[in-house]
């Protein structure tokens, strides 16, 4: 039998929404033979490192932030998924807010965001972990409050509302979303409101807790 030659590897797909829409996080390879092409921030897992904790230490790299929404998304393992050696990848998403400065090693040409629906060419079988990773999102938002992670500490009933309109890529009652987000005691005032051009001034409200919570939103 011959010697088991296998790497572990971490691909974290970062999402934010940024100017209106569902974005995730690219970095630029430059080693061959993916130069050029783009890739989800990823790294080999340390001797002394969970992948959880290869995850969160991408994380930090990649944007400074900490303490944001975090889940191992699937196993990648095809025999053909990396052209240089045999490499499985434990996928991670995340979700973070937009006003983050982004960073990256001299080891990528570049770092940036970009909308899900506009995605360049992907290196290894990142297009499908983006298709997996956003399907998860789509239906992990429906039953839990995870985007919590993607708002300011307080926002509008308006705010929440787009937040859901632009993920699952449509449009929401108004009137229903609210009777329904209010009912489920996951929100709260915080007895300030916002002003927003010629509009009424807005109720804020904030999570009651911003960790995961099981509950039907939809």
């Amino acid at each position: 039998m011959s010697q088991q030659k296998i790497a572990v590897a971490v691909d974290t797909v970062i999402f934010t929404i940024k100017d209106d829409a569902l974005c995730v996080l690219l970095i630029q390879m430059k080693k061959k033979p993916y130069e050029g092409l783009w890739a989800f921030p990823g790294g080999r897992v340390e001797n002394t490192e969970t992948t959880e904790q290869t995850a969160t230490r991408i994380l930090q790299t990649q944007t400074g932030v900490s303490h944001v929404y975090l889940e191992q998304l699937k196993t990648f393992d095809a025999m053909e998924r990396d052209q240089l050696e045999r490499v499985i990848s434990v996928a991670f998403f995340a979700l973070i807010g937009d006003d983050v400065e982004l960073k990256t090693t001299e080891k990528y040409t570049d770092v940036k965001w970009w909308p899900v629906k506009k995605l360049p060419e992907l290196a290894y079988d990142h297009k499908q972990i983006s298709k997996e990773a956003i399907a998860r999102l789509k239906g992990k938002i429906q039953y839990t409050n995870i985007v919590y992670s993607l708002l300011e500490q307080e926002f509008t009933l308006t705010e929440l509302q787009h937040v859901y309109e632009i993920i699952l890529d449509q449009t929401l009652d108004k009137r229903n979303f609210r009777k329904r987000v209010l009912s489920l005691d996951l929100i709260e005032p915080v007895g300030k409101k916002k002003l927003s051009g010629a509009s009424r001034p807005a109720e804020l409200y904030k999570f009651k807790h911003r960790k995961l919570e099981y509950v039907e939103m939809m």
